[in-house]
């Protein structure tokens, strides 16, 4: 039976695209503390009742350790892709607040990229998941 702690090895493939995953995750995350907070700005939905700067800084910080962990932890990777793949779905709801509030940022600025951009975020999910076999190797009762 599989630990979430102890998950046996995947392929090749998918060690490949968890690390891929994790370093987009740490890009992701500098670039939220860095060159592009004004960027992910326009991502926090409007409705959100915390200002967008410390949203920027906090989802910064959860991304760089996300990822980080995609990185260092293989045989952790069980609870890590499940973690990542929940963060995905917990920021969804500002790409679509980005589309329906008409958000400019990362060169969406119509409304046809930013819907677009919104098909995107599943395979991220999808992505997380496969890339760790986490749905694959997670504990059953």
């Amino acid at each position: 039976m599989t630990s979430l702690l102890n998950a046996p090895p995947t392929s090749r493939p998918r060690s490949i695209a968890r690390r891929a995953l994790g370093a987009v995750l740490v890009f992701a995350g500098v670039s939220h503390l860095t060159f592009a907070r004004e960027e992910f700005s326009a991502q926090v939905p409007g409705w959100f009742p915390v200002d967008d700067d410390p949203v920027v800084l906090v989802s910064g910080v959860a991304e760089i350790s996300l990822g980080a962990a995609l990185l260092a932890w293989s045989r952790g990777r069980v609870p890590v892709g499940l973690v990542v793949a929940a963060f995905f779905v917990a920021i969804f709801p500002g790409n679509i607040a980005q589309y329906v509030e008409g958000n400019d940022g990362f060169g969406l600025d119509t409304d046809t990229k930013r819907l677009v951009r919104l098909f995107f975020q599943p395979l991220l999910v999808v992505w997380a998941l496969w890339a760790t076999a986490a749905w694959r190797d997670r504990p059953r009762r």
